[in-house]
């Protein structure tokens, strides 16, 4: 009998919920110290997930959250990226 597999699960850095990894943002900082969106979350550096909802990312604006995690600036970008691509994801 085959086991199911295990789905890697991750958590959020703003509301704390554990999702699928694959259902996440992976922000990270590069070893350069540059903040940059991985798309396939196999970048180097140091990563932090955040949840695809629009909520997640205003949390972790507001309160610096990422930037925290990271332990570098986090620059407005980042976050209009992040939610430019929700934008995208609802779409589909």
């Amino acid at each position: 009998m085959n086991k199911p597999k295990k789905i890697p699960m991750r958590k959020c850095v703003a509301t704390n919920e554990q999702f699928p990894k694959k259902e996440m943002f992976r922000v990270v900082r590069t070893p350069e110290g540059n903040v940059e969106i991985d798309p396939v979350g196999k970048m180097n550096g140091r990563g932090a997930y955040l949840s695809k909802s629009k909520k997640a990312i205003e949390i972790a604006r507001k309160k610096k959250i990422l930037e925290r995690h990271l332990e570098v600036p986090v620059p407005d970008e980042i976050f209009e990226k992040l939610l430019e691509m929700l934008g995208d994801e609802i779409d589909k």
